[in-house]
């Protein structure tokens, strides 16, 4: 992801679609892929994503500079995500999508097998964020997956550094021992 210039920022919030479109470049694959950890459905992360963008473009103008633009991006993704994963609770429960379908023919079988071993790698991942609560995958995916540092997540999430510190280690707890029963279960 490449650091926006504010210059950037000020022309697209004025309205320049160019400077708006250098936003949605260097943003998009961020944008996309922590709401598809918080959605866990691709399609609905492609359509938190869109929601995303349109709420950048709307509040562009009110952006206030209290903090980055990056954890600002984090904040937008993260509600829209958590807000839409709310409105869709009802919906049966979903799995993530990959496309990494191995060709018959195409692979060796060392290809066939790594790529096996991700898909169900990442099944388990999947499963087991599954478990929490949308507010403890936020914060989960925020700092094991994307790397945020406590402080950043707390402003990102709007919440004071101790609920982060709570949140994670109350999901974490429930990670183990998810784990522990899916390991117990496939033995």
């Amino acid at each position: 992801m490449l650091d926006i210039d504010d210059d950037v920022i000020r022309r697209a919030a004025q309205g320049d679609a160019g400077a708006f479109e250098a936003i949605l470049k260097s943003y998009g694959d961020l944008v996309f892929n922590v709401s598809l950890r918080v959605v866990r459905h691709r399609e609905d992360a492609e359509e938190v994503a869109q929601e995303v963008f349109l709420t950048i473009y709307r509040k562009l103008k009110d952006f206030q500079w209290r903090s980055s633009f990056k954890t600002w991006v984090y904040r937008v993704t993260i509600n829209t995500a958590i807000n839409y994963a709310k409105r869709v609770a009802g919906m049966k429960n979903r799995s993530v999508e990959y496309n990494e379908a191995v060709h018959a023919g195409e692979s060796s079988p060392s290809d066939v097998q790594q790529s096996a071993e991700k898909e169900y790698a990442q099944g388990v991942v999947d499963r087991l964020l599954g478990e929490l609560s949308e507010e403890q995958r936020a914060c989960i995916v925020l700092r094991n997956m994307e790397g945020l540092k406590y402080e950043e997540i707390a402003g990102v999430l709007g919440i004071d550094i101790n609920a982060v510190r709570s949140r994670l280690k109350r999901a974490r707890v429930k990670l183990l021992s998810v784990r522990d029963e899916v390991m117990a279960n496939e033995m």
